[in-house]
């Protein structure tokens, strides 16, 4: 580790690993937009937009990664990085006045969002304030991933609020002074990093680094819709999700190694494959000082988790909790030193070890700026896309209570795109039967693909369902439930196997007011995700 004294004499710092791989995929014209760190957040309400451009100036001033300018240095054969450039640039549009319409806008933001940085010559880091009328801003903050993670991205995000309020109290804010990055950064021995790769190697080997997936991708022809993504997301019912966090918190898994088990048993539910690489992104802020830094300290790891014939929904939990305990211990190994020797064949810059990435999503989705103005972050458009498939588990706070939210990034060059909405219900499932049936093996409960878009596979499954809880096969499509023989209780129990079986978060109220087989269908057309 660097002393104050010696980052002062020293003017070129080495990259980390992970920002040697990152400054590799910038020198890819493909990959360079997928290594920025975009946010696009609305205000709605009276912003100072004057006070909101110097609070943004000066984060991004103060902080040296910020600053920061990359070179390969031949003669000692690193990537290496110095702080003492010039900031990165905070400007102001004023669309209204320039007369720019909704769409002129959009597309300024698209550019602004997708337009790379020159690391050698350019601060990694933009931001621009864009007052669309009297009552709507925007705040557009662009950085490299080079040296900004997830939780760099809040805190500058967080601090930029935190001036902005100061400056309309017309007081300083109180913020510490940054650390610089490298002083938070541990050299290791080559021969423990050595060994570390080795014990990971041994417990990775065998795992296939593919994972069969619902879906195609297309040819490669089309190399800008390789790159772009698109996004499904839904969310469970309340009642299913206490049950499912209920389980999880039984067998100590959080809320990201629930994710991991759904993950690994609706993959497995609709394939013959058992054994899974799923990447992760970690921290690595394992320096007690490097909390607070504005930085990239983030690394890709890789977990392992499968399971047998039999496994039950609590044994798979299980595996991932083993799994995602020992994949933490080892957080800080290479990636790139693990791919040389477990896939050495591969063909793609990135991934280099599976196609499917698995996060926690704790992106703040609420921004705070000052009383009386609310705050929303934009999807991101473009969205650019590293992993065939990225999921992202969290639990949200909804009006009918505590949900859990699923979300699936995807390229958009897939050949299919119904049938990630697919993907998307069938993980909805496995929560349900997770919820309710944790003792069952997750295979023994198989996945069957029902096309809600068919108005007679709708109209069938609530028949199907009606015969099941009802316990008779004469059943009319026009006649109530409570008609057919059912009672308060029984529509409960139908409402639990209806949501399960269809992946829709239906509520008892809706089935009370729609209470025939051709009404409750209808219910069913809408988005997996609604709420």
């Amino acid at each position: 580790m660097l002393s104050d004294s010696s980052l002062e004499e020293a003017l070129w710092y080495p990259a980390t690993r992970m920002q040697e791989g990152l400054w590799v995929l910038d020198r890819d014209e493909l990959q360079r937009p997928t290594q920025l760190v975009p946010s696009v957040v609305e205000f709605t309400g009276e912003v100072r937009h004057e006070r909101l451009l110097d609070a943004a100036r000066r984060t991004i001033a103060r902080h040296p990664s910020l600053r920061a300018r990359f070179r390969y240095d031949t003669k000692r054969r690193r990537v290496e990085y110095a702080t003492h450039g010039e900031p990165g640039t905070a400007v102001f549009r004023d669309a209204e006045a320039e007369g720019l319409a909704e769409s002129e806008v959009d597309a300024f933001v698209r550019e602004l969002c997708g337009t790379p940085f020159d690391l050698a010559v350019d601060a990694p880091a933009r931001a621009v304030v864009v007052r669309l009328d009297s009552r709507r801003t925007l705040l557009v903050l662009v950085s490299h991933h080079i040296v900004v993670d997830g939780l760099s991205r809040t805190m500058l995000l967080e601090e930029i609020f935190t001036v902005y309020r100061a400056g309309l109290a017309g007081t300083e804010p109180e913020l510490s002074s940054p650390p610089h990055p490298a002083s938070v950064v541990a050299d290791r021995a080559p021969e423990e990093v050595t060994a570390q790769v080795d014990e990971v190697v041994e417990r990775l080997r065998g795992a296939p680094v593919d994972v069969r997936l619902p879906f195609e991708r297309g040819a490669g022809d089309d190399l800008e819709a390789a790159r772009l993504g698109a996004t499904v997301t839904g969310r469970l019912d309340p009642e299913h999700t206490a049950k499912a966090l209920a389980v999880a918190a039984e067998e100590g898994c959080t809320t990201f190694m629930l994710g991991v088990a759904l993950l690994a048993g609706t993959l497995a539910r609709g394939s013959g494959q058992r054994d899974f690489l799923i990447a992760f992104a970690w921290p690595g802020r394992d320096h007690p000082d490097a909390a607070d830094v504005i930085g990239m300290f983030i690394t890709t790891v890789v977990l392992r988790v499968s399971l047998e014939t039999d496994t039950s929904w609590r044994e798979l939990l299980r595996a991932a909790r083993l799994g995602s305990m020992e994949a933490f211990m080892d957080a800080d190994v290479p990636l790139d030193a693990l791919a040389a020797r477990l896939n050495p064949d591969r063909t793609r810059l990135w991934p280099p070890l599976t196609p499917v990435l698995l996060n926690l999503d704790d992106a703040p989705h609420t921004p705070e700026l000052a009383p009386g103005v609310t705050g929303r972050l934009r999807p991101l458009d473009p969205l650019y896309v590293k992993y065939d498939l990225a999921a992202f588990v969290r639990t949200v706070d909804a009006a009918d209570g505590r949900q859990l939210e699923l979300s699936l990034d995807y390229p958009t060059d897939v050949t299919d795109h119904s049938a990630l909405s697919a993907l998307l219900t069938d993980l909805r499932r496995s929560a349900a039967d997770m919820a309710t049936s944790p003792e069952e093996p997750v295979l023994e409960q198989p996945v069957e693909t029902i096309d809600l878009d068919d108005p007679e596979e709708r109209l069938e499954l609530v028949r199907t369902l009606w015969r099941e809880v009802l316990g008779t096969d004469d059943v009319d499509d026009d006649v109530s439930f409570f008609e057919s023989g059912g009672d308060s209780l029984l529509l409960v129990v139908l409402v639990e196997r209806l949501s399960q079986a269809s992946g829709r978060a239906l509520r008892t109220v809706d089935l009370f007011r729609s209470t025939t087989v051709s009404g409750q269908a209808e219910l069913l057309t809408t988005p997996a995700g609604a709420v």
